[in-house]
């Protein structure tokens, strides 16, 4: 996108409602969230969206009547494909913690397929909610136990540090179904991720913190973060829950086999868990 417009569309630019509603006009994209609402880096809107709902099908065999729980939706982009693919006996609950995504989710969503509601949690985040009145390590979803056949977080753990990952963990254990399974992406460091990084190949430089997790940026941790592969499997485990099925490897460190950009991994309730 040309630099001046990039300006134009911030959130506090003046012009940025106007400028983006006649953008999106003459691009036909009147139904999609306003630009400054998407928070989603350099990556193609929809076709991301469409990208993991395609991936959902495949490695967790999703299906059109099951009850889908979408934790750090964002503006709807994984939402908006789910529409058309959910039928009116499944259904979608989407959460994040900044209100105007949620408010444009209600009013442009939720009014269309009532089988699809928007949460907001007013959990702190140093970059997205500086605001935000409770801590993610010892937050308790407003939802009833074991509601969900399927959780997703796609590029939330990216963002959060070991306690709050452990919490939202025992969280996801809790809100899914006894066959329940839930997918989520991560930034991992393992053996050929280093020797990768030792040939400048990694996109993102993991520079900052200890071994077990490290920060792209010290100042603003929630910027970025990795884990080491063998203690998140760990603490996957320590929270009642197990993988199932292999490490779904990305191409952010370089590798030529990724399967999407984050790597994936694919979890469900342990049989000695919750």
């Amino acid at each position: 996108m040309d630099p001046l417009l990039q300006r134009l569309l911030t959130k506090t630019h003046p012009l940025s409602a106007p400028v983006d509603y006649v953008l999106r006009l003459a691009k036909g994209q009147l139904h999609l969230p306003p630009f400054r609402l998407r928070d989603v880096g350099p990556t193609d809107f929809e076709a991301t969206g469409r990208e993991f709902l395609g991936l959902f099908v495949k490695l967790a065999n999703l299906q059109p009547n099951e009850r889908v729980l979408d934790i750090g939706c964002g503006c709807g982009r994984i939402a908006l494909p789910l529409t058309g693919y959910l039928s009116r006996a499944g259904s979608y609950t989407g959460m994040d913690i900044t209100r105007k995504t949620i408010e444009w989710c209600q009013q442009n969503i939720t009014r269309r397929y009532p089988n699809f509601q928007f949460v907001q949690a007013d959990l702190f985040s140093q970059r997205y909610n500086p605001t935000g009145r409770y801590l993610a390590k010892n937050y308790t979803f407003p939802l009833a136990d074991k509601q969900f056949d399927f959780i997703f977080l796609t590029s939330v753990f990216t963002h959060m540090l070991p306690e709050d990952v452990e919490n939202y963990l025992r969280e996801i254990a809790r809100l899914l179904q006894e066959s329940g399974r839930a997918l989520m992406t991560y930034f991992l460091l393992n053996e050929a991720q280093q020797l990768l990084a030792e040939q400048s190949k990694n996109d993102i430089n993991f520079q900052y913190g200890p071994g077990l997790y490290r920060l792209w940026n010290e100042v603003i941790p929630e910027s970025a973060v990795a884990y080491e592969e063998n203690f998140l499997i760990e603490l996957i485990q320590k929270c009642g829950l197990e993988v199932s099925g292999p490490v779904y490897y990305g191409v952010w460190s370089g590798r030529n086999d990724g399967l999407s950009y984050q790597d994936i991994l694919l979890v469900k309730r342990s049989p000695v868990g919750y």
